[in-house]
């Protein structure tokens, strides 16, 4: 893709975050999309050996979608949770072959129909985690490490210092993977995994 290409495409993605985030900053949690920096990151972690599926969490406007995929994930291995109707409208039409599913990432038993009995690869986060209670929080990555094998990870992006999950008295353990200075703001990558790290 040619540098212009690449440029608009940056701006057509900064335009419908900027729209999204006056439409329910809550649900966005951020100022500005995602670098694709980060997005690699957060990719890199991906099995793509592994056979099995890869879930999303909160895509936005998809650029990190576009990261998993380019790791080799073919878009029918790829199911995505976004709660705002114009971005999964959009990332519809910008992925063909994705499935994307319109609803809550903190009721996956409904919200992943007949998939929620499936075992994922790992999950990619990108919901704004510090916008719910910590009670909720945990109690996701709970349920979204019983949806993976032992050892593989849940990698969530946040803008604080810390892990925007506490692991004491839970059942998971904490790693800090990246901190991605060239994101804005600076973002620090957290993976969350039961047992030994498995590749």
């Amino acid at each position: 893709m040619s540098f212009p290409e690449r440029f608009v495409r940056r701006f057509d993605d900064e335009i419908r975050f900027f729209k999204g985030w006056l439409d329910g900053p809550k649900a966005v949690g951020a100022i500005m999309p995602t670098s694709s920096v980060t997005a690699r990151s957060m990719a890199s972690l991906i099995n793509p050996a592994s056979g099995l599926p890869v879930l999303e969490l909160g895509p936005g406007t998809g650029v990190i979608t576009r990261a998993i995929l380019a790791r080799g994930i073919a878009p029918s291995d790829l199911v995505s949770i976004e709660y705002s109707v114009d971005f999964h409208t959009r990332l519809q039409i910008d992925f063909p072959g994705v499935r994307f599913i319109r609803g809550d990432a903190f009721g996956l038993d409904q919200t992943l129909g007949d998939l929620n009995t499936s075992l994922f690869d790992c999950v990619v986060s990108g919901i704004p985690l510090l916008n719910f209670p910590m009670s909720s929080r945990v109690a996701l990555i709970e349920d979204l490490l019983d949806r993976l094998p032992p050892g593989r990870p849940v990698v969530q992006f946040s803008y604080g210092a810390l892990s925007p999950v506490l692991s004491r008295g839970t059942s998971f353990q904490v790693v800090h993977h990246d901190f991605v200075l060239r994101n804005v703001p600076p973002a620090r990558l957290w993976i969350y995994r039961r047992g030994a790290p498995v590749s």
